[in-house]
């Protein structure tokens, strides 16, 4: 038994499993919730909104983030490295899952959301420049493209982003009661 085992009276090493067992989780939901996403644009044509692509963001820094911790934690990482590695991925997914919920209230249209994707809609009827800007798509982020049982991607994502953030939330309670 490892010095760090015996202090802790034992716990390291099942801290570390679940910790480790939370950033595989926490890496696979992100990896195929990013993989929905790309279907959803790439399969079905369902062009993302300025916001969809931002609430990715979360995702990019997580998959990566959460692969490390897991490596890290199987080369017998520190606890308190494991629980705040655990403790940001869980602050991360929680705030996108509050970036999820306000682009579902601009859906529902609870609230007005960013001007480049859901302001007022401008006549470009002159020639020149004007007629090319005619001619561009922009995707709105206040109009839902698809919705299944009355949720759209944006409140998916929502859902998802709270389900990581449990996730690593509790891994990362595990990891800091073996501290």
């Amino acid at each position: 038994m490892n010095n760090l085992a015996a202090d802790t009276g034992g716990k390291a090493a099942p801290a570390r499993d679940a910790a480790r067992g939370a950033t595989i989780g926490v890496a696979a939901i992100g990896a195929a919730t990013l993989a929905g996403a790309w279907f959803f644009q790439l399969v079905l044509a369902i062009v993302p909104c300025p916001l969809c692509l931002e609430q990715r963001y979360a995702y990019y820094l997580a998959i990566p983030l959460a692969l490390i911790l897991a490596v890290a934690a199987g080369r017998g990482a520190p606890q308190w490295l494991l629980a705040g590695g655990l403790a940001v991925l869980a602050l991360l997914m929680l705030g996108n899952a509050g970036l999820g919920a306000y682009h579902a209230g601009v859906e529902w249209g609870f609230w007005p959301g960013p001007t480049d994707c859901s302001g007022p809609l401008v006549d470009f009827s002159r020639g020149g420049l004007l007629d090319q800007l005619d001619k561009v798509k922009v995707i709105r982020c206040d109009e839902v493209q698809w919705r299944f049982l009355g949720l759209s991607l944006a409140g998916y994502n929502v859902l998802i982003s709270l389900a990581m953030a449990a996730l690593a939330g509790r891994g990362a309670a595990t990891a800091a009661k073996a501290i």
